[in-house]
């Protein structure tokens, strides 16, 4: 089933990618966007599949230290640059519907590799800072984690020292950033949605058809951030 999961998820994503390099008629700024978010999302994916996938079909359960933080990196790389691209492709969006007459001069395409140039450089903070907080803490066993990943909670739990703090800075690095930035999309969207009643109706069903996928990815991908991570750091069964 998780290896059916991960071949769709790699081929659809790929198939979008090469859809919008090969297309002369995607290359608007959204495509461009869309293009490197599906790219990210294979990557995304990539760094937990395949080991999942291996644990299940050999009976392995175990990962070195290491390879424990490469994951962790890779993961919070990915998904903290996603977070942010999110963000720009609802700007884009804005742009797009509320200033249609000046949106090929905002969004220029030096305006977008900049865009997109700064979501890589936050989520490359946001993922140093993640690592960073874990990386020097000590582990003297049983180093046994209830997850199918490394993740940050399930991996502070095996530490031999007091979280609290810890604890702290990932709420405030990940939950309270996802609850935040969620809230700021779905306003955004409120925005938009709100102007659509100045589009005739054709314009409008063209911007609902549109923001909806995006409002349906953004829903779908911050709930359960907000759910894993805006709480105190203590895991659940649930979160696997």
């Amino acid at each position: 089933m998780f290896l059916l999961l991960y071949i769709f998820t790699v081929v659809g994503n790929l198939l979008m990618v090469v859809s919008v390099t090969v297309s002369k008629t995607l290359g608007s700024p959204m495509y461009f966007f869309l293009g490197n978010l599906s790219c990210m999302d294979v990557i995304y994916s990539s760094s937990i599949f395949p080991r999942l996938i291996s644990d299940f079909l050999f009976g392995e359960n175990t990962i070195s230290f290491q390879s424990c933080m490469t994951q962790l990196f890779t993961e919070h790389l990915f998904g903290g640059t996603k977070v942010f691209l999110l963000l720009v492709m609802a700007y884009d969006h804005y742009v797009a519907i509320c200033k249609p007459l000046h949106y090929l001069v905002i969004m220029r395409q030096w305006v977008c590799v900049v865009l997109l140039a700064m979501s890589w450089v936050g989520g490359f903070l946001h993922s140093v800072i993640q690592v960073s907080t874990i990386y020097g803490l000590p582990f003297c066993g049983p180093n046994v984690t209830d997850h199918f990943f490394c993740d940050m909670y399930p991996v502070l739990k095996l530490v031999c020292t007091d979280t609290y703090v810890v604890g702290l800075l990932v709420v405030a690095n990940r939950g309270m950033f996802c609850s935040i930035v969620f809230v700021f999309l779905l306003t955004s969207y409120g925005v938009i949605l709100h102007s659509l009643k100045n589009l005739s109706p054709e314009g409008r069903r063209k911007a609902l058809q549109t923001c909806g996928s995006h409002i349906t990815v953004v829903v779908f991908f911050f709930v359960p951030c907000v759910f894993m991570y805006a709480r105190p750091a203590k895991t659940f069964t649930i979160d696997k």
